[in-house]
Formats: structure tokens, sequence, C-alpha cells
């Protein structure tokens, strides 16, 4: 059967010592350093994509600072409490491994939206703009971090007949579904060009909160329907006999963002 070979990439760029450089954190540094780069960029665009606002490019470091904490934070305690809380109440202190690995990206939106929340009311700012500008640079970060995933031969598929099948190392051996890339594509490049598609043909930047909400909308059904083609956590499994934990998490994402977006119009049609 034709599958595609998996790539002979370490996990580990560069080692020196007991210091190793992982492709995964450099996929959150970079990550982390292209959004603050793009929404300095689309705050300087203001005018051409009818961007008006108060967010000066000097702001955008302490927007970075509260969502490195956010994400870094809420990603930890996200995967503690929907993926393995039964092992970390007995081994508490194993919360602090980070470096064993252990984020959930649920978790980490929820953490982002509680520190932009905060930031927003310190700084008198509106918390929905704020948030559209991270949406917008967002998915670049979920690329390369579902890269990563697919370079450390985690967080794979289900076995599969399909020609793009792949054998991951330490596995069973079968073909699997590579998902990491197919969230790679449709989480990361194609969510990107939608959004920004949006912002610059549409200006809808100009509308508080849309691109948040189709941001949430769009994440939460791509990420639903590719969990039909992802090996459930072996410490869940299934849940009510097909669902995932990550269909269940991506549920409220949906109907947050299709609230979101109607609010974001009905708020514009009163202006």
């Amino acid at each position: 059967m034709l599958s595609i070979t998996f790539p002979t990439v370490s996990p580990i760029l560069l080692e020196f010592g007991p210091i190793a450089i992982r492709w995964y954190s450099l996929a959150y540094i970079f990550g982390f350093i292209f959004a603050w780069k793009y929404i300095q960029h689309l705050i300087s665009q203001g005018k051409r994509i009818s961007f008006n606002h108060e967010i000066k490019s000097k702001d955008v470091d302490d927007i970075i600072f509260y969502g490195v904490i956010g994400i870094i934070l809420g990603a930890r305690l996200g995967y503690v409490l929907f993926y393995n809380f039964s092992y970390y109440i007995n081994e508490p202190l194993k919360i602090l491994h980070v470096w064993e690995g252990g984020l959930s990206f649920h978790g980490g939106l929820m953490g982002i939206i509680f520190t932009t929340y905060l930031f927003s009311r310190i700084k008198n700012f509106s918390f929905l703009t704020i948030t559209d500008l991270i949406c917008a640079s967002a998915p670049v970060g979920l690329f390369l971090g579902r890269i990563s995933n697919f370079i450390n031969a985690e967080l794979y598929g289900r076995k599969t007949d399909v020609f793009i099948g792949v054998v991951f190392p330490n596995t069973d051996g079968l073909h699997r579904h590579p998902s990491q890339i197919y969230e790679a594509l449709l989480e990361g490049l194609l969510l990107f060009i939608i959004l920004n598609f949006l912002i610059y043909s549409f200006k809808k930047l100009n509308q508080p909160g849309f691109i948040s909400g189709i941001f949430l909308l769009l994440y939460g059904t791509f990420r639903f329907l590719i969990e039909f083609t992802r090996e459930p956590d072996i410490q869940i499994g299934f849940i009510f006999n097909f669902l995932t934990m990550g269909m269940l998490l991506s549920i409220p994402m949906f109907i947050m963002g299709l609230v979101i977006v109607i609010y974001s119009k009905t708020n514009v049609s009163q202006r």
C-alpha cells in the first residue's frame, strides 16, 4: 500500500549538554514573534483597512506579554483538567513539568481570553478589538505547532487505508492519518487566509468581534471534523461512543463564535 514516508527529522534541533532546543519550543517562540510583528503591521495599515482604533504600536508589546502568560498557563491547566486530571490529582508536582509535554489548545484559548480581558480593562481598550488582532495572527502559530506535532510523531491520526497514510515511529506499525498536517492546513494556513481576506477585502477589523467570532466558528468546525481522523487520547478514549474530548471542547467554540458574529453584526447595525 502506498504511504507517506515519515521524515527523519529529530524533535530536537540543537543540544548543548543538558539543554535541548526543540522544534515545538521554537514553534511557540516564532508564533509569538509573528503575532507581535503582524499585529503591529495591522495597526500601521489602519487607513488602508479602515481600522479605527486607539491602540498604538507600543501597546502591542503588552498585548503579547499578557498573551504569552495566558496561553502557557491556560494550555497547561487545560491539559491537566480536560485530558489527564486523574493522573495529576495524584501527582500534583508533575503539573509543573511542562517540558514533559501536555498542552491543550482549548485551555490556552481560555487563558488568553482571560488575560486579554484583564489587559483591556487595565488599559481601557476594547476587548473585542484586541481579540480580533490576536485572532488574525494566531493561525500562523497554530500551523507551526501542528507541524511540530508531526515532527514529534505525536497526536497522530487513526488507522487508514488511504494513500496518504503514515507509519509513525514507536507505534503499532499501522498506516495512520497525518491528522497533524490536516490541522496545520485547515486550522493554520486556511484559517489565516480566510481571516485576512475578510480584513483586507471587507474591512472587517472595523467591526469589533467579527474576526474573533469567525475564528472561533471556523476553528471549532475544522477541529470537530478533523477529530474524526485523529486518534483519541489513550487515557480518555471515546466519549458517548464516537465523540472525543477535542470534539466536546470545540462545540462551545462554535456556538460562542456564532453568538459573537451575530452580536458584532447587530452592534454595527445599531451604530
